[in-house]
């Protein structure tokens, strides 16, 4: 059984996100928690907070236990990305592409 888990539209770049999951692909999802917690990047606390609510959903949605469970999937797709402006010399402008991205947690128990 799977239980998942999605968080959308996170003000992080998915290439910036999938830097920290790939440190805890297919690992325990407590380990994985513990991991992440001293992990000096943004992306990791918004990707603990999904985990947690996987877990969660885990327990309260499905019985499991929670020392059971593994990351089988995990990743970051990207998002709509906003345009930004800012002006540069001469009346041109340079354009910013503020990135966004989706990222999607899915556990599995080991039996």
């Amino acid at each position: 059984m799977e239980v998942r888990a999605v968080t959308k539209y996170t003000g992080l770049s998915p290439q910036k996100v999938r830097l920290v999951i790939n440190e805890i692909r297919g690992r325990q999802a407590q380990e994985a928690l513990a991991i992440l917690q001293f992990m000096p990047q943004k992306a990791a606390r918004v990707v603990a907070k999904t985990l947690r609510s996987a877990m969660a959903n885990a327990t309260e949605n499905f019985g499991l236990e929670e020392e059971d469970l593994y990351i089988s999937r995990i990743y970051a797709d990207d998002a709509p990305r906003r345009r930004w402006r800012r002006f540069g010399a001469r009346g041109r402008f340079k354009p910013w592409i503020r990135r966004s991205s989706h990222i999607t947690v899915v556990l599995e128990e080991r039996s």
